[in-house]
């Protein structure tokens, strides 16, 4: 949950000249970077102060920094847990883009112990109202005779920008566990000591951790490799993405096995806002539109000195995958090498202001492609990533979204033991680009499923020999039916009803609210698409 200088030492390499003789070059004096650099970026000072270096100069940040930045001054709320409505669903937790929200469980006897070293009766109090009595990890474990757990959540003031996307999560699912509170000047340091609290109790046992519930997996101490930190936008759609697949492979894999290549973007903006980096793993970051060209370098590098078996995944946007970099991914998998990736698929270049895609929907309202009277919006239809990467030869291809926990982690835990090449196509919502609310993230990527704007599914050429065998729309409602129906309130779920959500959109409807032409032919669009993914998978 975050690392401290005493758990990294001072990083060397060993060199030899060319006269044969060995010598060490100090490639960073990482407590030194800690207790300088970062305290005085922290001071506001740094900037100003600080003298260029040679790790400066050569891009490094050491490992975990981000956990050390603080966004407690960015928004006037802050969530509030509301202990007696918690069910331990872990959603609030798999959802948060930033680490701002942790969840533990802990036995009764060792949380009673643990309170009882707090001496102010109101820390303790409000520390106490963090725990939650759930039949998950209280009840059931009780009635079969063994300890029961009382599950924890914490939410950390420095990493929260109060986007509460927690909240609607939360909400949607009918629990109203959590509710945003305005801050007083007391709300930040009960939550900095409660957080404190947090991370002074011991790891969550494994035996209330259930493999089988992939949620569980953020209870493990090996599944938080993002740290937080980083300098995305408040409910950043990518973040909660990229948290969520490291979480998958840090569980399964750990740590050291694990290697990210990622494509200039969002990703590595927010990612590496000197000196913040939210990642404990190792990335690097080559040019926009080679990042799969770099991960084959590295693979056959990796392969020759026997890490066979490392997690090497490369990271992009859907302008460097889909669009200007596609030659690269296509070759990429072409090659048959045990490469991943993982595409964060926008529909625009959120990085360089929302320019358009050629994962762009038909109508979208955004830069190079702006709504007027000669031309309304994007005109061209979307170029399907999922249906081209399954054309490749031994390749596995997945669509999912963040927004249903356990496709996305089966998805991204079956394309990691492929032997070979795979994608992962993941709908990330971009907020100001899109024009939703900083809270609804997750209800757009849910929504667009449900829309048939961005079908889920697993291709696993492991599965058969025929596209029919490999192809699951498991995931998608109403497989079999061309639109979604809500049951309980018999209201039909199309594209339309997913453009009519979004401010990107907004001008493909008439002060009546009847949509364009051209948003009608997206619909089809869509509906096509869908129709396509039916047939390959035998439900038409």
């Amino acid at each position: 949950m975050g690392v401290t200088t005493d758990q990294v030492d001072i990083q060397k390499i060993s060199k030899t000249d060319e006269d044969g003789k060995g010598y060490d070059q100090q490639i960073i004096d990482v407590a030194d970077f800690f207790d300088r650099v970062i305290g005085e970026y922290n001071e506001g000072s740094g900037p100003t102060t600080l003298e260029a270096d040679v790790q400066l100069a050569r891009s490094i940040i050491p490992a975990g920094t981000g956990a050390f930045r603080d966004f407690s001054y960015l928004a006037p709320e802050i969530p509030e847990f509301i202990h007696e409505s918690c069910v331990g669903c872990m959603t609030c937790v798999t959802q948060c883009p930033d680490t701002a929200i942790l969840g533990k469980v802990v036995d009764v006897d060792g949380l009673e112990q643990a309170l009882g070293q707090v001496e102010d009766a109101g820390e303790r109090g409000f520390m106490a109202d963090q725990f939650a009595i759930t039949n998950k990890f209280y009840k059931v474990p009780e009635r079969k005779g063994e300890t029961p757990g009382k599950f924890g959540i914490f939410i950390d003031p420095t990493k929260c920008k109060g986007c509460a996307e927690c909240v609607e999560a939360c909400q949607d699912l009918g629990y109203n566990a959590l509710k945003m509170i305005e801050k007083e000047d007391t709300t930040v340091p009960i939550y900095q000591k409660s957080i404190g609290f947090f991370r002074s109790l011991p790891s969550t046992p494994e035996r209330y951790i259930n493999e089988k519930v992939a949620v569980d997996m953020m209870l493990a101490e090996q599944s938080m490799l993002y740290v937080g930190g980083a300098g995305s936008c408040a409910g950043c759609g990518e973040a909660t993405v990229v948290r969520m697949w490291l979480a998958a492979l840090g569980y399964k894999y750990g740590a050291e096995n694990i290697g990210i290549v990622a494509s200039t973007g969002c990703n590595t903006v927010y990612g590496s806002t000197y000196p913040y980096n939210p990642y404990l793993v190792p990335w690097t970051n080559s040019l926009f539109e080679n990042g799969p060209a770099d991960a084959m370098g590295i693979r056959m590098r990796w392969d020759q000195i026997g890490w066979q078996d490392k997690q090497l995944w490369v990271m992009g946007g859907d302008g460097a995958m889909v669009d200007i970099g596609f030659q690269s991914l296509s070759r990429m998998l072409a090659s048959g090498m045990n490469i991943k990736a993982l595409v964060l698929d926008t529909q625009v270049y959120s990085n360089t202001g929302g320019q358009t895609s050629t994962a762009t929907f038909t109508g979208q309202d955004s830069k190079m492609y702006s709504h007027g009277k000669a031309i309304p919006g994007k005109q061209e239809s979307r170029k399907e990533l999922g249906r081209i990467a399954m054309m490749h030869p031994n390749t596995f291809v997945a669509q999912t979204v963040a927004a249903i926990p356990n496709h996305f982690y089966k998805a991204v835990l079956d394309a990691a033991s492929f032997p070979g090449p795979a994608v992962v196509n993941c709908y990330t919502t971009c907020q100001p680009e899109h024009g939703v609310g900083d809270n609804l993230s997750r209800h757009q990527a849910k929504l667009a499923v449900e829309s048939r704007a961005f079908p889920v599914f697993i291709y696993d050429p492991r599965n058969g020999d025929t596209i029919r065998e490999r192809l699951s729309l498991q995931g998608n409602p109403a497989q079999k039916e061309d639109w979604y129906t809500v049951p309980k309130t018999g209201e039909l779920i199309d594209f339309i009803t997913f453009a009519r959500s979004e401010g990107r959109f907004s001008k493909q409807f008439d002060q009546n609210g009847n949509p364009s032409e051209v948003l009608q032919a997206a619909q089809a669009d869509r509906l096509a698409n869908w129709h396509l993914l039916q047939e390959m998978a035998g439900l038409r």
